[in-house]
């Protein structure tokens, strides 16, 4: 892996900091998700962190500068964004991006022509996309494997393996990865471990907290929640690795304005209270759609007849929003059902307030060849649903109605 941190252009800190009360780590997540990296503005008070709309600061000297050069490099807002990841993630640093593949890219910055990645097999469509048709054509190979299953991790490792890349719930089939088991096998080998802890969110999983090295979060989905910006971050808990990252963050330029800094701050704000009734839905309607006669098989792990299901109670707070179902019925029965819906609506993404409702095979999953997305058990009729905060009731009638309409 290369290393050329010391390259970097700024020493702006993202040490998760702030506040500075000495007690601060301690506080539950609820009060850090509120104030962590934040306080009132010291020249007008302002409660919320105000949005630096700048592109440049003034230097009290040629290379003097009060923290800021140029937005780049950092941004007040952005600072205050890392250093309310850091903490929510049990993690010292945190760098924020324009997109969660932003943020994807710039770990895979980190290898150099020859290395070699694990990933998983069912793995984000975009993740997928950009191992396979960008990285490839720079000689670096990427192996997809069933990471629950850890013989074959170890016998995907090999000589050049660099990186664990890992998912935990997967998208789009909600398989429950063991962090810290896959860690040790990374770790044996010489590799980073990373995991994209985007379904989870900090509130019911900490990845560096089971031996991760690198956590990545599309912040567009539910630290942002409100379907309204697009961002990614990384967070780490190891200095000489943030100043690697913080040169691809700095040299590569693909980092977030303020607004949508300032917009990710509002929504970690209701992190907590969100993700609680996300979760509770997602368990009720999982359990309403287990028991339906139209549905083949449902996927979510907080349903005991889950296979990892175990490891999910153990590993996580709660289970998640997400959940994917198998309509019993054809290819364009499913794709009925999909398109039928009102309270769900057909689009992707996910995490925010409202529910979506997407065929992985045509939508979000597309980029990976049907031979493999069927060998991975991404089946043409698999649903997935982002399951939002609407009243469950209402989201039971409109899949029935829906499930009416395909089967009519």
């Amino acid at each position: 892996m290369s290393d050329r941190s010391d390259d970097a252009e700024s020493d702006v800190s993202h040490e998760a900091d702030a506040p500075r009360e000495a007690d601060a780590a301690d506080r539950h997540f609820e009060t850090r998700a509120i104030h962590a990296g934040q306080e009132p503005d010291p020249e007008t008070g302002a409660l919320m962190t105000p949005i630096h709309a700048n592109s440049t600061y003034q230097q009290d000297a040629p290379g003097e500068h009060r923290g800021y050069e140029y937005s780049r490099t950092g941004n007040p807002t952005r600072t205050d964004l890392e250093a309310n990841l850091a903490s929510l993630e049990s993690g010292s640093h945190a760098r924020c991006f324009a997109s969660g593949m932003a943020a994807i890219n710039t770990v895979l910055n980190l290898l150099e022509s020859g290395d070699h990645v694990v990933a998983g097999d069912d793995v984000y469509g975009g993740t997928h996309r950009i191992l396979t048709q960008v990285y490839e054509q720079y000689d670096i190979e990427t192996s997809f494997v069933d990471t629950t299953d850890h013989d074959a991790v170890r016998d995907a490792v090999r000589e050049g393996t660099e990186l664990v890349w890992v998912e935990t719930p997967t998208n789009p089939l909600m398989n429950v990865n063991d962090i810290g088991a896959l860690a040790e096998i990374a770790h044996a080998n010489d590799a980073l471990c990373a995991v994209d802890n985007t379904f989870a969110t900090p509130y019911l999983q900490r990845p560096l907290e089971h031996g991760a090295d690198i956590v990545s979060q599309s912040l567009t989905k539910y630290l942002g929640g409100h379907s309204d910006t697009i961002g990614g971050a990384l967070i780490v808990d190891d200095d000489d690795l943030d100043e690697r990252l913080g040169f691809y963050q700095n040299s590569v330029g693909a980092t977030p304005g303020p607004f949508d800094s300032f917009l990710v701050l509002r929504g970690t704000k209701t992190l907590s209270v969100r993700m609680e009734r996300h979760c509770e839905n997602a368990m009720e309607l999982a359990e309403w759609l287990e028991d339906h006669d139209d549905v083949s098989r449902v996927y979510y792990p907080g349903l005991e007849s889950h296979p990892d299901h175990e490891l999910a109670a153990e590993q996580m707070d709660a289970f998640g929003g997400m959940l994917s179902f198998e309509f019993d019925g054809t290819l364009d029965q499913a794709s009925t059902v999909v398109s039928e819906t009102e309270v769900f609506t057909l689009a992707e993404s996910l995490g925010g307030v409202e529910s979506l409702i997407e065929q992985p095979a045509a939508m979000t999953h597309a980029a990976i060849p049907r031979e493999e997305r069927l060998a991975a058990g991404l089946t043409d009729g698999l649903i997935r649903v982002s399951v939002g905060i609407e009243h469950v009731d209402d989201m039971k009638a409109d899949l029935q109605r829906a499930f009416d309409a395909a089967l009519a």
